[in-house]
């Protein structure tokens, strides 16, 4: 029998055949993420390249396992690189590109052939059935239909862009009734006016008009490896929104990434839940994005608000008013203004109105890979509407932007609500050596640690 490591995930086409330990232990990780994830709405969109290099059967099939867990799907596809071959060979010069251009007659005639080609490819790969295959008993229904009003772009800068369109707006009580009966509703980039006529749509703008609209928990953009790359060159997994934009805004990322990353974006900026950049050249993607804590792509969340900035010195007053009503009970160890003073600068504060109700500190030892959350206090009045959550997921960006792979705390009254979060139990020995030279026996405070 082949020896497994406990803590290494292989990948699909890696895994030997007979790896029990790995399959128990993979199984039970993803557990809590089929319960979050059951009901909920995923829109996953990817382009006509993902059809021409041969992918799309195994992404049926991973879409297929998610709907059998309960997951509620809208498949959104683009043809770009069939229209431009459709074109070329009926001897006609335009090829469309990532941006906004006129779309001709001809061109959409192409559009439409595409489309139709498309849809019946996937339609077909939701039909499979074989026994042995993961698609055995599956009997999926995929529906697609007028379910998109769309309106002509119009004259732009002296330039009619004839029949392509933009989203009006969504039938949504037909998708939601499709998708509740456990269907699959099916996007293809045409929008029809109620003239009737037919427009050429983005992909990109369809899916996140679709997971706008639905108030989708993901918008998952299959992409050809366009991630986005941090410093040292491997996948920055997760991205505050405001940190997005900033990429975009210096201008140093490439055109596909730049136009799924901007989509991603306003997505999260207009309420859906996450947003995803997967590549779907690495097999099984989709699920692995999923299922697993860091994922294979780049994910955009809505990290702050309008509320959360970084500490000054000007706080340090408020900050110390949070804090000295929990060093008097005794479940903050006492600090003192010359601390806060010091270390104000690791401080993020929550304000409204000019009231400070909430911060958090984020201590770096990253030497040993590891970075301590301190001081998350929330006032009692602001509790209970996801303050200390989003204080939690804060602390834990700021410390992977760092470069700690670990994030600890110290506690000795409120150990449930981490364990529930994700921490586990460790050690006075797990700290980094010079935490535990300061570590005080006296309180005997637990320790807890997240991955991040």
């Amino acid at each position: 029998m082949t020896s497994i490591d406990i803590d290494t995930t292989l990948s699909a086409q890696d895994a030997p055949e007979f790896a029990p330990a790995q399959f128990v232990r993979w199984f039970r990780e993803v557990a809590p993420y089929v319960h979050d994830f059951r009901g909920k709405t995923f829109v996953v969109a990817f382009g006509g390249e993902l059809v021409s290099d041969g992918a799309l059967n195994t992404l049926i099939q991973d879409l297929s396992l998610l709907s059998a867990l309960g997951v509620k799907l809208v498949l959104v596809h683009g043809s770009r690189p069939q229209v431009n071959e459709q074109l070329k060979l009926k001897g006609y010069q335009t090829q469309f590109g990532r941006g906004t251009e006129p779309t001709s007659p001809e061109a959409l005639e192409c559009a439409k052939e595409a489309a139709g080609e498309i849809r019946l490819d996937i339609e077909a790969a939701f039909s499979q059935g074989l026994p042995n295959t993961p698609m055995s008993h599956a009997q999926i229904r995929v529906i697609s239909g007028n379910f998109v009003t769309a309106r002509p772009v119009g004259v732009i800068d002296g330039i009619d862009y004839r029949h392509t369109g933009a989203v009006r707006k969504m039938d949504l009580d037909a998708i939601k009734n499709v998708i509740n009966q456990g269907a699959i509703v099916l996007l293809s980039p045409l929008g029809f006016s109620p003239t009737g006529e037919a427009f050429n749509l983005a992909m990109e703008d369809l899916a996140t008009s679709a997971a706008t609209a639905l108030r989708a928990e993901k918008l998952i953009f299959l992409t050809q490896d366009r991630t986005v790359l941090d410093q040292d060159g491997s996948v920055d997994t997760e991205l505050a929104r405001e940190d997005a934009d900033k990429l975009l805004a210096g201008g140093m990322l490439d055109e596909d990434t730049a136009s799924f990353l901007s989509h991603a974006s306003r997505a999260v900026k207009r309420g859906v839940a996450r947003a995803h950049l997967v590549p779907y050249t690495l097999d099984g993607s989709v699920l692995l994005e999923i299922f697993t804590h860091d994922g294979v792509g780049t994910m955009v969340v809505e990290d702050t608000l309008d509320d959360l900035r970084p500490a000054s010195v000007d706080d340090v007053g408020a900050i110390v008013q949070l804090i000295e009503p929990l060093e008097a009970d005794g479940t903050l160890v006492p600090r003192g203004r010359s601390v806060i003073e010091r270390d104000v600068e690791k401080f993020t504060v929550l304000e409204h109105d000019g009231v400070i109700y909430g911060c958090v500190a984020v201590m770096p030892y990253i030497s040993e890979g590891m970075a301590e959350m301190a001081c998350l206090i929330v006032q009692q009045e602001w509790q209970g509407a996801g303050e200390g959550e989003m204080l939690l997921r804060h602390a834990e960006l700021r410390a992977r932007a760092m470069g700690a792979k670990r994030l600890f705390v110290l506690t000795t009254r409120t150990s449930h609500w981490f364990i529930k979060r994700g921490f586990v139990q460790g050690g006075i020995s797990d700290l980094p050596k010079e935490r535990q030279a300061h570590y005080n026996r006296s309180r005997n405070s637990l320790v807890f640690i997240k991955k991040l």
